[in-house]
């Protein structure tokens, strides 16, 4: 069970959307975890939400305008003393004035003056989420390290619907718990080594221990055609290797992303990154050998089919064409793992999943060393699923094992923070392969 961070002082912008009316949740939330919240809502926030509301619900006083307690110069002080700064909902409109560094009111000086990290949650209609100028925008942002939550595809005002929702508060604040929980590791390790000059703490998530390699990933779940309206597939969204590819770029790595089914609210979570589309076991098999060369590190987190249809209907097949039942022969999918890891270039390294319904964690190990030695890989990343576990969720618990058998990675929480543990074990095990006198890639 993943606890909560210790109690820190955030800042909460609130911006011009309807969506505001969700940031109370995340307000809430917040301060029942004990954290200082402060909310720094817009002018047009207010027409939302009131300032009454926030107060109600921060237990601090609200102020929109850089005019207010000048004595104390609340319009940098606010910045300067926040732990953490979060912009629930963030417009299309804020995130232009982010990515300009524009401050003509107290959120834009507010993010002017921090150097806490910033989290953004945008929300706005499909068409302006994915404009180029605001797609541009969010790309600067992530240059800058900051971290974007969202948007989900849903129904949107009106009969709108598609990407552009603003994530539900509690995905927001588990994604807001896992960093501040990062932050405060980062904080224990630079203690630690704060009297020994000697020594050189492990780089904290997101640092740049990536720079220089080229990492593939996959992710999403196959499809294998029936017909020309039905479909063979799985309950996989895609958010795990989309996490994993989004964690390998922040930390300056070269990311191509083979994305089979995953939806585009999830892929809009990584809009700098090479996306290349797959639909089947094969057409994923195929980009995968194809992104594969070159790369230093392939990691296969897609839920691939292993079986196909055989034979796949030209029309689609009714109950008139097959009156009394029907009966579909299955035939076996190539193991693009197991052929990936088998003509690996030297020194790559192979990284497989595999999605388990098992009744314990040692079943789960045991099955993830089988499935490791089986398939060849380097590391394996084993996570146990449910009808209510491991698909369709933000959250995730893997068990990493590696050449040896060995347990090397545990990470139970959202799917960032699983991303980054396993990317830990990633550099620990390509910086052994690639050590004078190691073993070659098995």
């Amino acid at each position: 069970m993943v606890t909560s961070p210790s109690p820190r002082r955030i800042v909460v912008g609130v911006t011009g959307g309807i969506a505001a009316y969700k940031t109370v949740q995340l307000v809430r939330l917040l301060v029942t975890d004990g954290h200082d919240v402060h909310v720094v809502p817009t002018e047009n926030a207010l027409r939302f939400v009131g300032a009454p509301t926030w107060e109600a619900i921060s237990r601090n006083p609200v102020t929109t305008s850089v005019h207010d307690d000048v004595p104390r110069v609340r319009h940098v002080a606010l910045g300067q003393a926040a732990d953490l700064v979060v912009i629930a909902p963030a417009t299309a409109h804020t995130l232009a004035k982010m990515a300009a560094g524009l401050a003509d009111d107290l959120l834009g000086t507010t993010l002017l003056a921090t150097t806490a990290p910033v989290v953004v949650a945008p929300a706005m209609h499909t068409e302006m989420w994915r404009h180029p100028a605001t797609q541009a925008n969010v790309a600067t942002l992530r240059e800058r390290g900051v971290r974007v939550v969202g948007p989900d595809s849903g129904r949107l005002t009106g009969d709108d619907s598609g990407p552009g929702r603003m994530s539900e508060p509690e995905h927001i604040h588990a994604e807001v718990s896992a960093l501040l929980r990062g932050e405060a590791a980062a904080e224990q390790d630079r203690a630690s080594a704060g009297s020994d000059r000697g020594s050189h703490p492990a780089p904290a998530p997101d640092s740049a221990d990536l720079a220089g390699l080229r990492i593939v990933v996959s992710a999403g779940g196959t499809r294998e055609p029936i017909d020309p309206v039905r479909f063979l597939g799985n309950r996989s969204s895609g958010r795990q290797g989309v996490a994993i590819a989004r964690a390998a770029a922040d930390r300056g790595a070269e990311v191509v992303l083979v994305a089979a089914h995953v939806d585009d609210a999830v892929l809009a979570e990584a809009p700098a990154i090479d996306v290349r589309r797959a639909g089947t076991a094969a057409e994923l098999g195929a980009a995968m050998r194809d992104a594969a060369a070159g790369a230093d590190v392939v990691i296969m987190a897609a839920a691939v089919a292993d079986y196909r249809v055989a034979e796949v209907a030209d029309v689609k097949l009714t109950k008139e064409s097959s009156p009394g039942g029907l009966e579909l022969r299955l035939v076996e999918n190539d193991d693009i793992l197991a052929g990936l890891a088998a003509s690996r270039a030297p020194g790559q390294t192979i990284v497989g999943f595999a999605a388990e319904t098992v009744s314990s964690d040692d079943e789960l190990v045991e099955r993830a060393r089988r499935k490791r030695e089986r398939k060849g890989v380097d590391l394996l990343a084993a996570n146990a699923v449910g009808w209510d576990s491991g698909f369709e969720s933000h959250e995730n618990a893997v068990v990493v094992v590696d050449a040896r058998g060995e347990v090397v990675a545990r990470a139970d929480g959202t799917k960032r923070e699983v991303a980054n543990a396993l990317l830990d074990a990633v550099v620990r095990d390509h910086r052994e392969r690639l050590r004078p006198g190691a073993t070659p890639s098995r």
